[in-house]
């Protein structure tokens, strides 16, 4: 029997939150992070940054409870959403095929529940977006410059990363000991990663990462909420990740997603590239200066709905050691066990 073969996938290329209060939203997301509006209807806003030709990178939907109702891969052709129905659907997974138009601006697609219990989206044809780029005059806040990844809470990280491994993708860097991996970012395209997978009670979703050209811009966004008296939306940062090299802020919005924006990251399209791995004993892999990381981080995240917009249940996370508190980027902290002396 001919070996099933994996949809060609390019990058990490939308997603869809549901949200409570659209106007509250738009001031967040719009007005103070300066992401661009592409449509605008009365129920969802579809965003994206200045440098994306594509019709959005985010879909801000409302509806009763915040949440994440699904995370969108772009595909290199249209036979990728043959090979995404049939790759899943042989691994048990609930498929949707999805006519075009059903996300405005998105062709035929095909949504599924991943081994993993994310709702992920497929697609090939997305309408084209004006370019803007070098439209100075209209970037405001942030300056985002386009999607870079997903950041997913997961009970099993190898579990993990077998799945993506067999969709293709690389791995840059991971946290790891003599005993487990504890986290990794892994790539389609050539930058550190299109999603990172966090350990903890799954499936949930950590944060969507936005890129930004300068770090001038990561320090800009932090003087704007400062100075509109919303500090309370600045989560954790500004610093920079061992991990990614990343120069970083994460916000929260008024529904509490959360998002990083960030930049200075690095090329991984040789062909030889290797997976960095950091000890999970060297605190710099979270941040590179030593700054403390506060408790929402490991504890908080997003809910994440099935096909039928039903929240997914919550699996403990899977093969921890008891020494061990883990979170996000890694372990929240780690109590280190005196070993007894060797005779």
């Amino acid at each position: 029997m001919p070996e099933i073969q994996a949809p060609d996938i390019v990058r990490a290329a939308y997603a869809e939150l549901v949200v409570t209060d659209l106007a509250a939203s738009r001031w967040f997301w719009v007005d103070m992070l300066g992401f661009v509006v592409s449509a605008e209807q009365d129920d969802a806003l579809y965003l994206r940054g200045h440098d994306e030709l594509t019709h959005h990178s985010l879909v801000l939907r409302t509806g009763g409870r915040p949440a994440a109702a699904a995370i969108a891969y772009r595909v290199r052709s249209a036979a990728d959403l043959d090979r995404a129905q049939v790759f899943f659907a042989e691994r048990g997974c609930a498929v949707q095929r999805r006519p075009s138009g059903a996300t405005t601006g998105v062709g035929e697609a095909v949504r599924v529940v991943d081994p993993l219990g994310f709702t992920v989206e497929f697609f090939y044809a997305i309408d084209r977006a004006e370019r803007l780029i070098q439209r100075y005059d209209l970037h405001r806040g942030a300056q985002i410059a386009r999607l870079d990844h997903f950041n997913l809470v997961v009970p099993d990280i190898p579990a993990a990363y077998s799945h993506y491994a067999s969709l293709g993708f690389g791995c840059s860097e991971t946290i790891e000991d003599e005993h487990q991996m504890y986290a990794a970012w892994m790539f389609r395209k050539q930058t550190v990663h299109d999603v990172a997978f966090t350990a903890g009670a799954g499936p949930r979703l950590h944060h969507l990462g936005f890129a930004t050209h300068e770090s001038h811009h990561v320090l800009t966004t932090c003087d704007l909420f400062g100075a509109a008296r919303k500090q309370h939306h600045i989560e954790r940062g500004p610093g920079r990740h061992g991990v990614s090299n990343a120069f970083y802020v994460y916000l929260r919005d008024p529904d509490g997603h959360r998002i990083e924006v960030y930049t200075s990251d690095y090329f991984t399209g040789d062909p030889d590239h290797e997976t960095y791995r950091w000890s999970v004993h060297d605190d710099r892999r979270r941040d590179y200066w030593g700054n403390a990381v506060i408790p929402s981080w490991y504890a908080e995240a997003t809910t994440v709905l099935d096909l039928d917009a039903r929240e997914q249940p919550l699996t403990d996370l899977v093969g921890g050691r008891p020494e061990v508190q883990v979170g996000a980027d890694g372990l929240g902290s780690i109590t280190r066990i005196t070993e007894p002396p060797t005779k």
